[in-house]
Formats: C-alpha cells, structure tokens, sequence
C-alpha cells in the first residue's frame, strides 16, 4: 500500500486531499498544527485503518517511520487575513517547512508535490496569467509574506529537483472554494456567504471591479490528483477560467441564498490584485483536465454545507 504524507491535511484543501488518497487506496498520514486547520475536517477520518494524524509544526525536523512514497506540502496559511496576522510563521512554513519536507523526500526516495499559488504573479500585467509570466509581486508590501515564501518556495523545489534528481511537481492553485472552508478565514466566499447568511452587510472592497476566478474544491482536487501522477516538474495553474468580479459574485451569493443584505464599500487593501485569472491551457494539454462545475452550482453545494456547519 502507497503512504503519503500531507502537510495541512486538516486544512481546507488538504482534508479534500486526505479523502481523495485514501479513496485511491493510499495509507495517509496527514501532518498539522491546527494553527488555521481544525480537527473537524478530518474527524470522519478518525476511525480509519489507513488513516493517521500528527499534531505538528513542519518549520521543524520532520520524523516520519518507515517508507513514504509521496509528500504533498500544503501547510501554509492561505488567506490574507490569516496570513498577515501569522507573517513569520507564514514565511517559515514556506521556508524551513518546505526545506525539511524536501529533506525528508530525499531521504525516502519520495515523490514531492509542493502547493504553490496564484498569488506568484501578484498584481499581473499579463492576463489570463500563463505559467511562464514571472509575476509583479511588491517585495516588502503586506502580502509579500505570502507572496515571495511562496516564490521562494518554488526556488527550493526547483533546486532539490535540479540538485538531487527529487521527482518533484508544483501546483499554482487559483482561487478554490467549498465546503470546509472556514467562516472567518478572509477568504472572499466565505465572508460573503456568511454575511448574507447572518442578515449583514455584504462589504466589498473597492469599486468591486476587480476579479476573480473561482474554482469548485472537486475540480481542484482532481487537477491535483492527475498532476501528481505525471513525470512534470515545472509549474502547473489550477483553476477555472470564469472571471467574475467581486460585484457579480456578491450578487450571485445574495440570489441564492436570498438573503435581504445589502451590499456595502470600503477601500481596497494595498497591493490588492485587480485581476486574478487562470492561463489553463498547459493543465488542459497535459493533464487532459478542466473545471467542470459552475459557479453557481459549487456556490449553492457551499452555502448548503454553510447552513449545516456553521449557523
């Protein structure tokens, strides 16, 4: 039986990811602080035979027994709000935690998929953002934490790939929403959808111009699983092409659920993107892989999951 290690198992992605594995017959470990992931995500997993938890800070030396086959680094916090609250430790999961998974791949012969993010390309000047767009990231602005560990990230995979022959792959994950999301984590579909839920103001940034492209977790989920199973190690976007701005989607979430908010303003953050979308043509070529489900459909499938978890 095939072992995987996931950094951030118990996080929104990873426990996606943790369900999927062991679905393909993986013994998983999954590897978490629960600094932004909760044990609630994963709690259906429990009980299982091939499923296995660790509480634990990747920033330090990793000890894992026995063979391991894969290791799918998604510890980092991911929002912005989570993010610039955490910023050291932001950097260092992206940094030392990034190091030591990599050291561990080496020492087990592993095969290595790194999470990356859109948030490489920063505030492009080059739209839709294909993989070979180096980016406009501001180094010292308050998303640079995320930003540049995440750059850095990439650099490091590259090396240990380069320099010690690891087979390693690396997703550029865009927007991605669903259920496990948490309620309070920044994140544009959850904020919105738990306003309109609780009968508050929907607060868009801005003039609500600037866009997005958002991409149901299945859809995501299965973009990974199929990177992973090819021999390629340069980057890869994730995401759906759909551009919606923040005015749409404010809309779009205040239709289904029918909720009487209205929709306020307040000023962009510094170094707030204006667009966000995702150059999908390699992952089609490669992977054979598109977004099949609708924004409408992954919001209503996510705001029933919210109706359920939350209030």
């Amino acid at each position: 039986m095939k072992h995987a290690l996931i950094t951030g198992g118990a996080g929104f992605l990873g426990s996606h990811l943790c369900d999927r594995l062991i679905a393909e017959g993986y013994h998983v470990t999954c590897m978490d602080n629960l600094v932004t992931g909760n044990m609630r995500n994963i709690s259906h997993l429990m009980g299982n035979r091939r499923f296995d938890f660790i509480n634990h800070d990747v920033s330090r030396h990793i000890n894992i027994e026995g063979p391991v086959d894969y290791i799918l680094h998604f510890a980092c916090p991911a929002s912005p709000a989570d993010y610039q609250k955490l910023p050291i430790q932001t950097m260092k999961v992206d940094s030392l935690g990034t190091l030591n998974t990599l050291g561990l791949a080496k020492a087990k012969c592993a095969k290595y998929l790194q999470a990356s993010t859109s948030e490489v390309y920063g505030d492009p000047q080059v739209h839709p953002q294909p993989e070979t767009y180096w980016g406009n990231v501001n180094p010292i602005g308050p998303r640079s934490v995320y930003d540049e560990a995440k750059r850095f990230s990439e650099a490091l995979v590259m090396a240990y790939h380069r320099t010690h022959g690891i087979d390693t792959r690396i997703v550029r994950i865009f927007n991605t929403y669903g259920p496990r999301m948490r309620s309070n984590d920044g994140r544009v579909v959850p904020t919105f959808i738990t306003q309109a839920l609780g009968g508050e103001d929907i607060t868009v940034f801005g003039d609500g111009r600037q866009t997005r492209s958002f991409c149901f977790v299945e859809d995501e989920i299965e973009g990974i699983w199929r990177l992973m199973n090819t021999d390629y190690h340069e980057p890869v976007n994730i995401g759906n092409p759909g551009e919606f701005n923040m005015l749409e989607l404010a809309e779009m979430v205040l239709d289904i659920t029918a909720s009487k908010s209205k929709i306020t303003y307040k000023p962009l953050p510094r170094d707030d993107p204006r667009q966000r979308c995702p150059d999908i043509t390699l992952a089609k070529k490669l992977l054979r892989w598109e977004p099949k489900v609708e924004l409408r459909d992954g919001l209503r499938k996510t705001v029933e999951w919210f109706r359920e978890a939350v209030l």
